[in-house]
């Protein structure tokens, strides 16, 4: 069957929900994207929807999708982010074949613009369930690099919480200090695997910008003006209106250096789940790679959260040329 491939406008949000719809009824990923959802990610500061993205058309109908993201630093190693979906009837040789190669010519486009002297790597991420892309990938030279996994928590029999430290006072987030937020963020990842520095225009879009934010379920340490520790929460509606369950996301949880190995990073998600929980959410959630420098499994165990799914990294460097 012919498609047609072109750039996505942001008039395609509707056509790319549906899409990813009829990918969920058979991938089961766990994620719900709304049409809102899917514009937002579309208007991000980090997204060339001209000359970084494509989409598969069926006549009228949306059935492939590709994105090139490209980082706001390399440090030293630009790692694009690769995204792509495509419809369960489409998932064929060409098809794959396609989206691959579009990947390496639109991201060596991408790098030469951003960070032309820095190496480039590519990064796709999908969950354990989506094992085509990962056959298309695999084929195409991307190896399996790293593994991240869902943690869960339900908040009707959530277990005693850990508590701060003597002295430690949590803080509710304000957005007076949203810079000293990034700056600590920026910080506290800085030796993560995969991660860069954010740029504030990502930011405010991707975290404290976002209309699934919720600065009431958000706190910080402070020292003064400086954020040592910080849980930042976000509510994504897409996916209570369709599990039928109100979930908390601890998007960002991290400490400075200066204050790790006292329990303050288990004591304010701690403080937070309780402000969750009375707030009527039913349970909580968050993400973390399972060779987490900082040791975050632990951390999170403590609160009760509990392993329930995974996701995995796939990675490619492209040589110069």
């Amino acid at each position: 069957m012919d498609l047609t491939w072109r750039p996505l406008t942001l008039d395609d949000d509707a056509a790319l929900a549906r899409l990813y719809a009829a990918a969920e009824e058979v991938d089961r990923t766990g994620e719900h994207f709304s049409t809102e959802d899917l514009r937002e990610e579309l208007e991000g500061p980090n997204i060339d929807l001209a000359g970084a993205t494509t989409g598969a058309w069926d006549g009228d109908r949306l059935v492939g999708y590709g994105l090139v993201r490209r980082r706001d630093a390399a440090n030293p190693v630009h790692m694009i982010r690769l995204q792509s979906v495509v419809h369960p009837d489409h998932r064929d040789d060409a098809v794959g074949a396609h989206l691959a190669d579009w990947f390496t010519r639109t991201s060596r486009e991408v790098h030469a613009r951003a960070f032309p002297d820095a190496p480039l790597e590519l990064h796709h991420g999908h969950h354990r369930n989506e094992r085509w892309i990962a056959g298309v990938l695999a084929a195409a030279g991307y190896e399996h690099q790293r593994t991240m996994v869902d943690m869960r928590v339900g908040l009707a029999d959530l277990p005693p919480q850990p508590s701060l430290p003597d002295g430690v006072v949590p803080v509710p987030f304000d957005f007076a200090y949203d810079l000293a937020a990034l700056d600590a963020r920026n910080d506290t990842f800085g030796d993560h695997w995969g991660s860069t520095a954010y740029e504030p225009g990502a930011w405010r879009h991707l975290v404290t910008g976002s209309k699934d934010f919720r600065p009431d379920l958000s706190f910080l340490v402070l020292d003064d003006d400086k954020v040592l520790a910080f849980v930042l929460s976000h509510f994504y509606a897409s996916e209570a209106e369709a599990t039928g369950v109100r979930e908390h996301n601890a998007t960002w949880v991290g400490t400075r250096e200066v204050l790790r190995g006292r329990g303050v990073a288990s004591g304010l998600l701690g403080h937070t789940l309780l402000a969750a929980k009375a707030a009527g959410f039913d349970r909580s959630a968050l993400n973390v790679d399972v060779d987490n420098a900082h040791r975050a499994l632990g951390v999170y165990e403590r609160c009760g959260y509990r392993v329930d799914d995974e996701w995995h990294v796939y990675v490619k460097p492209l040589a110069r040329g």
